[in-house]
């Protein structure tokens, strides 16, 4: 397996890592009997950190589009190397620390960490263009 389909890998990962803390977190606030009902009006109810959780995975799942578009150019035009691995394990050092920083509100670091994702996958496209 390449580094860029092991990082995609660990991507999913980090993505039930998010559904699990924001469901966790969504059922603190509501209880089991909330979170497996429909949901509606549910906003004023929340925790500023359950809201935080749900948006950060919202985030998530938004930017993963993006990193498979990268991948798979990257995979179809073989033009993986260490600039495109590292890339790619950069996105997922990047996300995986975007969780807290978007959990936590860690200003300025969230957005220097959404950056640091944002532009990896940028640089894997790129390189499987040129």
């Amino acid at each position: 397996m390449s580094p860029e389909l092991a990082a995609l890998a660990a991507t999913a990962f980090i993505q039930l890592a998010a559904v699990l803390w924001s469901q966790r977190a969504l059922e603190a606030d509501i209880g089991h009997d909330g979170n497996t009902g429909t949901r509606e009006g549910l906003d004023d109810r929340l925790s500023e950190h359950t809201k935080r959780l749900r948006r950060a995975l919202a985030n998530h799942t938004e930017n993963i589009g993006l990193f498979i578009i990268a991948v798979v150019l990257v995979e179809f035009t073989a033009s993986n190397g260490w600039i495109t691995g590292l890339a790619a394990w950069i996105f997922v050092a990047a996300r995986a620390l975007y969780l807290p920083a978007y959990a936590f509100g860690w200003v300025p670091w969230r957005s220097v960490i959404f950056m640091a994702g944002f532009l990896s996958c940028f640089v894997m496209i790129i390189a499987s263009v040129f």
